[in-house]
């Protein structure tokens, strides 16, 4: 992933915390007919550095999950830009957004690890809620589901991160951007959020020449 200085993300973990906030990822794999992509939710092991889940079993992507080297990216909120926002001017569009990319080479999972990766995922989303389903299931029922998948884990060999949130422009564009986003709503509003938090706070998670540059990316 192409990283200018001012947007890395080094410091693990505010990486990790943005892991398990965003944790529906594109799992890519090579293959002789080209890149191949699945949508699924990951659980992250910050214990032994790994995140796992599950495929379909009949998806193709399950016979690419060993030996070969595999991309999770996890993306956060991101919004339009306007030029209208900034104090500066002149000025152009651009695109601000969050994402971690992940890479290792993936291993599928016994199917007892399998059941325990599924057991983690249910227990991460049905926490907190009003009414949480018990997971209780009729054990012929539960192993012919578990039978229709194929669970595995990838090791963060290596982890980048990219907060692309205007760090490259003055304090008073940044407030400007915050301020725009706020009032469009939705997604826009949810990256001010996180942009008001990390510019404000999250200055041990850049790497110090960050406050130098001018790039886009």
């Amino acid at each position: 992933m192409y990283i200018p200085t001012p947007f890395r993300v080094v410091d693990r973990e505010t990486l990790y915390d943005f892991i398990e906030q965003h944790g529906f990822a594109t799992l890519v794999t090579a293959s002789q007919g080209g890149p191949v992509a699945s949508h699924v939710p990951l659980w992250l092991d910050r214990e032994r550095q790994v995140v796992a889940g599950h495929l379909a079993r009949a998806n193709p992507q399950c016979d690419q999950l060993t030996g070969v080297e595999s991309l999770a990216i996890f993306q956060g909120p991101h919004a339009y830009i306007s030029p209208t926002w900034y104090a500066t001017t002149p000025a152009v569009p651009t695109w601000n957004y969050t994402a971690v990319h992940v890479t290792g080479i993936a291993t599928r999972l016994s199917d007892e690890r399998t059941a325990e990766v599924v057991d983690r995922l249910v227990s991460k989303y049905e926490s907190g809620r009003a009414n949480p389903w018990p997971n209780e299931l009729p054990p012929e029922f539960r192993q012919r589901m578990l039978a229709g998948i194929v669970g595995f884990e990838l090791p963060l060999d290596r982890i980048e991160g990219k907060f692309k949130l205007g760090q490259n422009r003055s304090a008073a564009d940044q407030k400007g951007v915050v301020q725009g986003l706020a009032g469009e709503g939705g997604e826009a509003a949810r990256l001010a959020e996180f942009a008001s938090q990390f510019l404000e706070q999250g200055e041990a998670a850049r790497p110090p020449e960050s406050q130098a540059g001018r790039a886009m990316g």
